[in-house]
């Protein structure tokens, strides 16, 4: 009788009773957990928004954050479906190792979120398992490219500014989420990843197709006229980038090559005016002051010394003439 109350007084979110049933029995909520066919009362409260009634039974039984029912669905999976946000933190300090756990359908918390499209869940829980965010459901199905399946823009949005990594992810049949959004029409989503993002638009999927070739060659409707617009746009500018990719390449390459010849001509005018061994101090009848002590007692040593210097001046010389055109 005593857990028929609770699960009433979880359906009204009716904290009163839940008080007095703990007050009468201290370990209804610890039984309940063992005896429950389905869902707990938590799952009950969770499901109606009930913030309070889900802070007191935390309070009293924290693990039930962790309990599932029959479709393997914790509190937490209701409350990210559902969009509750608070009731997502509370969830999340009773157990936060529970953003991983998978329903029946193969679905985290994560995935529910993105679904029904709660961008503010979606912030919380991947600040609190970014890795998380990484988890792909049945056939390959990534955060964004569900976003992407039920028209949820603003959530779509917050991930690609939270997991932009994610942005050319592929799914099984090799579908990146421009892939999807051409394919589903989604002018908006598509407006928004070719204007705002660096997403692949020359991808292929599993079968060679690029996001282009989704296109009906039939008489298109006004939707397709827009996306192909749209698209060409994003590849003629796409096309330009790579063509103008080789000149600033050539650019960063000779503005490191001036640096080292100028450095090789500082190391050859050092050691020109510094030969190892140093100059004569002063005249003498065999040598004048300034001249090189090597050239005097190394000879053979010297002249090769000289010829060498002199070559690195030369390839410097010509490194300098090629690059300055």
């Amino acid at each position: 009788m005593a857990e028929k109350w609770l699960y009433n007084a979880a359906a009204k979110g009716d904290e009163k009773t839940l008080d007095e049933l703990l007050k009468e029995d201290p370990l209804v909520l610890d039984r309940v957990s063992y005896t429950s066919p389905n869902k707990t009362p938590l799952h009950i409260a969770t499901i109606k928004g009930h913030l309070p009634f889900v802070e007191q039974t935390l309070n009293h039984n924290p693990h039930l954050a962790e309990e599932l029912d029959s479709q393997q669905s914790s509190a937490l999976h209701a409350a990210s479906a559902k969009g509750y946000l608070e009731i997502v933190k509370k969830l999340l300090s009773a157990a936060p190792d529970m953003c991983l756990s998978r329903d029946s359908q193969g679905r985290n918390r994560l995935h529910l979120a993105a679904i029904k499209g709660h961008a503010r869940v979606l912030e919380e829980l991947i600040g609190m398992a970014p890795f998380a965010a990484r988890e792909k459901m049945d056939r390959g199905l990534t955060l964004l490219h569900l976003c992407v399946k039920y028209g949820q823009f603003e959530a779509l949005k917050i991930l690609v500014l939270l997991m932009n990594q994610l942005l050319n992810w592929r799914d099984d049949d090799g579908a990146s989420i421009l892939h999807m959004a051409i394919r589903d029409k989604r002018i908006e989503i598509i407006q928004y990843l070719l204007g705002n993002t660096n997403i692949d638009v020359n991808a292929k999927n599993s079968k060679g197709e690029t996001p282009m070739s989704l296109l009906d060659p039939n008489p298109p409707d006004t939707t397709t006229l827009e996306i192909r617009k749209t698209l060409t746009h994003k590849l003629c500018y796409s096309d330009i980038n790579t063509r103008t990719q080789p000149v600033s390449w050539l650019n960063e390459k000779r503005d490191a090559i001036m640096v080292v010849a100028v450095l090789i001509a500082t190391m050859a005018f050092q050691a020109g005016m510094n030969p190892a061994g140093g100059v004569w101090q002063e005249d003498s009848d065999a040598h004048r002051a300034g001249e090189a002590i090597m050239a005097r007692n190394h000879p053979k040593a010297y002249e090769s010394f000289v010829r060498f210097n002199e070559s690195i001046e030369d390839f410097r010389r010509a490194m300098s003439l090629r690059f300055m055109d």
